[in-house]
């Protein structure tokens, strides 16, 4: 019998879902986890690094979805100095680090597809 099969559900955190497939998409799951896990996985980073480096997520959305990923214990969040400006930096825990195969997985498949079936595109500046 499979692991994920031993019983009729599963059971994190006083949540409970009905598989393990389940349990991981609402860990990891949606539009922008992923993205921020994966631009946290070689490195720590200030909030505004991880702005610039995922410059289509809304300053709103990167905020929940960090408060999400340390909520659930993927990502650290470290406070640095007492008065403003504090230096705020996130940085994976050792569980979010175990997520990084799946990551390197999923991004040398999305790859592999645009390169079979799309096209790798720049975004146009304007010229000032």
């Amino acid at each position: 019998m499979k692991t994920e099969c031993i019983g009729d559900f599963v059971k994190l955190n006083g949540k409970t879902y009905p598989c393990t497939v389940s349990l991981t998409m609402d860990l990891v799951g949606g539009k922008w986890k992923a993205v921020i896990l994966y631009h946290l996985k070689d490195d720590e980073k200030r909030y505004n690094a991880l702005r610039k480096e995922i410059p289509s997520i809304t300053e709103m959305t990167l905020s929940l979805q960090l408060k999400q990923l340390e909520k659930d214990g993927l990502v650290s969040r470290k406070v640095h100095g007492k008065k403003p400006p504090v230096k705020v930096i996130y940085s994976l825990t050792d569980f979010g680090k175990s997520i990084i195969p799946v990551l390197e997985a999923v991004t040398k498949w999305g790859n592999r597809v645009v390169e079979e079936k799309g096209e790798f595109i720049s975004a146009e500046r304007p010229i000032y």
